[in-house]
């Protein structure tokens, strides 16, 4: 067994597609595919293989839920994960990343949890409620920015609704200024992850620029395309 074992979650099927498939162009490498994305948690976590990859459904939710599940029983059995990585496609912000670029995550942000106020939006860690954010594994993010050297790097935010007016875009990117990427599922995995004490990283590719909702001008297949040639980076985290 490799003494390091990664565990990489995307929220849909084309999304772990992409990244098994570029996963399976390391030379002698492993990766266990799962069984469907919202089923129960396969034993198959468990097993020797270097990487894991699950597609564990859409939303921060899901993402909690199924990260904390593979993370504990892979504990359980004596089989830790060392790293869960957060991967997937996103929107990109305007003039920070652009669609079809590569993302790698500073932090992950729970950008619209909080409460509105007559002075604006309250955070999470406003309120006094908890974090409103999770910084990634520096030594991953390291390793990840060497093997992607091009890649865009800055805050991605995880939101419940997506953003989808010019207006939306200006006032989520003024409350969180560092955002490069809009995505629906790394906080809740970031948070699986602090709680197991396991090192997390996010790494995202961009399929549309946040803001008015165009679906014909989204390139999904181009950024689908974009995971699967990063996801040979995240063979350095399994060594």
């Amino acid at each position: 067994m490799s003494r390091h074992r990664v565990l990489i979650v995307t929220a849909v099927e084309a999304e772990r597609a992409a990244v098994l498939a570029g996963l399976g162009r390391l030379g002698g490498s492993q990766a266990r595919r799962l069984g469907r994305p919202a089923g129960p948690v396969d034993e198959e976590l468990v097993d020797d293989t270097r990487f894991v990859v699950d597609a564990v459904g859409v939303g921060v939710a899901a993402a909690a839920a199924r990260s904390a599940a593979a993370l504990l029983l892979a504990r359980s059995a004596g089989r830790p994960f060392h790293a869960v990585v957060s991967a997937g496609i996103a929107g990109g912000f305007a003039g920070r990343a652009d669609v079809g670029s590569t993302v790698l995550a500073t932090r992950s942000v729970a950008a619209d949890v909080g409460a509105e106020s007559p002075d604006g939006f309250l955070s999470l860690a406003t309120l006094g409620f908890g974090q409103s954010t999770m910084d990634v594994d520096k030594d991953l993010l390291t390793q990840l920015r060497s093997a992607l050297p091009a890649a865009v790097v800055g805050d991605v935010l995880t939101v419940a609704t997506v953003t989808g007016t010019a207006e939306g875009a200006a006032t989520i990117l003024a409350r969180w200024p560092g955002a490069v990427a809009e995505a629906m599922e790394g906080f809740g995995v970031a948070t699986a992850a602090a709680q197991e004490g396991v090192a997390f990283a996010e790494l995202r590719t961009i399929s549309n620029p946040v803001g008015p909702r165009d679906r014909a001008s989204w390139r999904i297949r181009d950024a689908l395309a974009a995971l699967t040639q990063a996801a040979p980076a995240l063979g350095s985290l399994a060594r």
